[in-house]
């Protein structure tokens, strides 16, 4: 299966160029090719869920969940050998109650966050495996990331890249002003809730993968039950990739 970006044209290119130079009917049927960009990856993901393989090619901006486009004639020798590997990744699952009771449910590869959806400070009370955590939190947010997602916003705001083959995750407060809550790391395993208090007033979003999943009284954060499988091509490196692309970027 070939999955390209309809809104990069240079993603059309390189898939046009890669067909020419390898037969993408004779590769398994699992394996989904996705020329794109990450918010791409993380589409198509969504579309087809976990049964798929995806293996990137990237032909946006950075490109972590992707393997690089540069040289394809090399791209189209290692897909016609098979040789490329097999990384399964644990994602997380979100349960957004809006504040007319309505609950909406999803999955995300790289994150879930709440944030303010006005000019006033959001106040959040958070819950860490059934257990209070902090009473009341004022910041503009907080988001829930993997590992793999640990590179995206949450690094923006302050958060610790990890290493994508960490079942971790990792909760980074945005612009924490009382308390100064620090970003940590959990076992993937770890349940996190966060109530919005006087939304009346003070309004919250919540955030799935990039996806606005709308107004948020209450949203709970934990392990999905479906891991997802990325491939990557013989050369690629997760600590060389997460050197270059992101710690020196």
């Amino acid at each position: 299966m070939l999955r390209v970006d309809p809104r990069n044209p240079r993603a059309a290119t390189a898939a046009l160029a890669l067909g020419r130079k390898v037969d993408l009917s004779a590769l398994p049927p699992e394996l989904c090719i996705v020329v794109g960009g990450d918010g791409w990856m993380l589409s198509c993901i969504r579309e087809l869920g976990p049964t798929r393989v995806y293996l990137g090619l990237n032909t946006g901006h950075l490109g972590f969940l992707l393997n690089e486009a540069t040289d394809l004639d090399r791209v189209a020798h290692q897909l016609a050998a098979g040789a490329w590997r097999v990384d399964r990744f644990p994602r997380l699952h979100a349960a957004v109650r809006a504040p007319d009771g309505v609950l909406t449910e999803t999955i995300a590869v790289n994150d879930v966050y709440v944030e303010r959806s006005s000019g006033q400070t959001a106040h959040l009370r958070l819950h860490l495996d059934g257990q209070p955590l902090v009473d009341r939190i004022v910041c503009d947010g907080v988001v829930v990331a993997t590992a793999l997602g640990s590179t995206a916003y949450s690094f923006s705001a302050g958060g610790v890249p990890c290493h994508p083959a960490v079942r971790a995750v990792q909760i980074t407060p945005i612009a924490p002003h009382a308390p100064r809550l620090s970003p940590f790391m959990l076992p993937h395993g770890a349940v996190l809730e966060l109530e919005a208090l006087a939304i009346d007033r003070r309004p919250v979003r919540a955030v799935a993968d990039g996806i606005d999943l709308g107004p948020a009284a209450w949203l709970r954060v934990g392990p999905a039950e479906d891991d997802v499988s990325l491939a990557f091509l013989g050369e690629h490196d997760y600590s060389r990739t997460m050197v270059q692309k992101v710690l020196r970027s």
